[in-house]
């Protein structure tokens, strides 16, 4: 299968940019709700957890480079993929992580009471709106990204193999 894009991120901005705005709102009104819970570093935590769920390598790098400036640590980053065994993580971040897996591989099920409620013990009901809207903003750009083949920006000084 080829890896080229068929429609790279700024030709879909431009494409559609009702959407690339609709969706850009969406992240906006999680950032701007200003909640101590919901921090820049959580919100990128779960979307770097999303991507990789999703195998969007253009959102995984670009929410990698955003986590890296928002100063979330190393050592999570390199474990966020094994999270439940990791050790690393808050209560408030694997509630975060456990919504953003349920949320991700949704199934005809839905999602169980016992997640719900393992996550409310950890989120008021505005936050866990919000945290919501952020998994699902993610989640909607990983399949845009992937159907299109967004191709993520790889650092000049990295070498490919």
């Amino acid at each position: 299968m080829s890896t080229e894009a068929r429609i790279d991120y700024a030709a879909f901005s431009q494409l559609a940019p009702a959407a690339t705005t609709a969706l850009s709102a969406l992240s906006k009104a999680v950032a701007d709700a200003g909640l101590e819970k919901l921090d820049k570093q959580l919100i990128e935590l779960l979307k770097i957890r999303a991507s990789q769920i999703n195998g969007c390598a253009f959102c995984l790098q670009y929410h990698l480079n955003l986590a890296r400036k928002a100063n979330l640590s190393q050592t999570k980053l390199d474990l966020v993929a094994v999270w439940r065994e990791a050790g690393v993580f808050n209560a408030v971040e694997i509630a975060a992580l456990e919504w953003t897996e349920a949320l991700t591989h949704v199934t005809p099920a839905g999602i169980s009471d016992e997640v719900y409620e393992r996550v409310r013990q950890q989120f008021s009901e505005t936050e866990l709106a919000l945290l919501t809207s952020a998994v699902a903003g993610i989640n909607a750009w990983n399949r845009i990204a992937i159907a299109l083949r967004f191709t993520p920006s790889i650092p000049q000084d990295s070498a490919r193999v």
